[in-house]
């Protein structure tokens, strides 16, 4: 188990959800009656880029987005003096099943998002930010957009924030659904007007990113945290969490949990701490069977596991990833097998198609499935799916998708074994309902 290294103020775990609550905290001045956008204004006003930029490196902050890469050297990635405009873009596309703790922070602290844009433009030497709304998110982009308006009506946004000569601007970008352009180079291709599909890499956005400019794109939950920090001081937020995976974050748990809903925990905090004690554990009478750690994408660990933490290095090791933070809960009532069986249908519809791996692995994943599930499985079955995850992985396919769908297979297959073969080979379901032999 990972060791939890500390704590700040009375709420350790409540950093970015400290003044959730608060009656209409998403209007201006009530955020700045709890100190907000004081982190921007010693930004622009008492550092430099370069001193915002090491003291976001020295609190460790990993991004918050599914590939948890040290936000502070991303943003040192971006050539702050190269002639030309640089932009920001935000990530607030969150399409992965089970993910919503950027809805939540959009609908209960917009402000907060918005400070911590205006710190990360001012950081990388761009006047423009982007942020990427998810299109079915109707009450986040209205409170966003107040937000905004609100900041610019101040000044916070304008050519002068707080007298500083250097001018901010923010502008929403709404998306139409697609789950790829949660892939970020894809969500570039779409907010110039495209079809979404990843590009190959390199070159990569810091050096050419949105309109072939340099381009930071970070998650909604990792600029939310920027103000955070740099109010209480990077060295002590790096004392939170453990020591590779510093601070906190926020979970969405959802599934067969008593109590759904979006946790703010300490990285080091095991799962079983998340699912039984913050989430209730599952309905009376039924047992954890399988949870899913970082949203729909993330490779999936059964109950024996659920003391693993939460902090990454714990997730690698048991053959995982944090992720979105989306913890997805199954109890013993359901079947693995037709679980997965669901979300390849989910992958495969979602593909691009731009990689033949993804768009015909998954779309043979499926079909295999169907045909375990429908009595005509054997061991050729089990065998087809274990190749099909392997031609997935492994970056055979331009961005995560392709990944996500191997990891499906391998990690249920890996995990329930027995269940596979129970459908497969016996043509059973072990949770209860027989199948008529084909």
């Amino acid at each position: 188990m990972a060791e939890i290294r500390g704590s700040y103020g009375e709420q350790p775990h409540h950093l970015l959800t400290k003044w959730f609550g608060t009656a209409d905290l998403h209007r201006l001045d009530v955020y700045e009656s709890k100190g907000g956008y004081a982190a921007l204004r010693k930004s622009l006003l008492d550092m430099t880029p370069a001193d915002i930029t090491n003291e976001v490196k020295t609190s460790g902050l990993r991004g918050r987005g599914g590939a948890g890469f040290a936000t502070g050297v991303k943003w040192s990635f971006i050539n702050r003096d190269a002639p030309g405009p640089k932009y920001v873009v935000v990530n607030a596309d969150e399409s992965e099943p089970g993910t919503a703790k950027d809805r939540y922070i959009l609908e209960n602290s917009p402000h907060m998002v918005v400070e911590g844009i205006l710190i990360a433009a001012y950081a990388v030497g761009a006047n423009q930010a982007w942020v990427y709304i998810r299109g079915e998110y109707d009450k986040p982009y209205q409170m966003l957009t107040s937000a905004i308006e609100e900041a610019r009506a101040k000044g916070y946004i304008g050519p002068r924030p707080f007298g500083k000569d250097y001018p901010l601007d923010i502008r929403l970008y709404r998306g139409h659904g697609a789950y790829i352009c949660g892939e970020e180079t894809a969500l570039l291709e779409s907010l110039e007007g495209k079809r979404a599909q990843p590009r190959s890499r390199p070159p990569f956005p810091a050096v050419k990113g949105a309109w072939g400019r340099p381009t930071l794109l970070n998650n909604v939950e990792t600029l939310a945290t920027v103000p955070t920090i740099l109010n209480m001081g990077g060295a002590a937020y790096a004392k939170l969490g453990t020591a590779k995976s510093p601070g906190t974050r926020l979970l969405t748990v959802s599934g067969n949990v008593r109590k759904p809903g979006v946790y703010e925990v300490e990285f080091g905090k095991t799962f079983r701490h998340v699912i039984m004690e913050l989430a209730g554990g599952p309905p009376e009478g039924r047992k954890v069977k399988v949870f899913w750690p970082g949203g729909s994408s993330a490779p999936v660990l059964p109950e024996s596991m659920l003391d693993v933490t939460t902090d990454a290095e714990a997730l690698a090791a048991a053959r995982s990833m944090a992720g979105s933070g989306g913890v997805i809960v199954m109890d013993d009532s359901h079947c693995v097998v037709r679980a997965a069986h669901r979300l390849l249908k989910f992958y495969a519809y979602e593909s691009c198609g731009k990689c033949t791996p993804c768009r015909i692995g998954q779309d043979w994943a499926v079909r295999t499935y169907e045909r375990i599930l429908a009595n005509q499985g054997s061991q050729l079955e089990l065998d087809i799916l274990l190749r099909v995850s392997d031609g997935l992985q492994n970056g055979r396919c331009l961005c995560g998708l392709g990944d996500s769908g191997g990891w499906v297979i391998d990690s249920t297959i890996r995990h329930f074994r027995e269940e596979y073969e129970d459908h497969a080979l016996r043509h059973e379901c072990n949770v209860g309902k027989a199948l008529t032999h084909a």
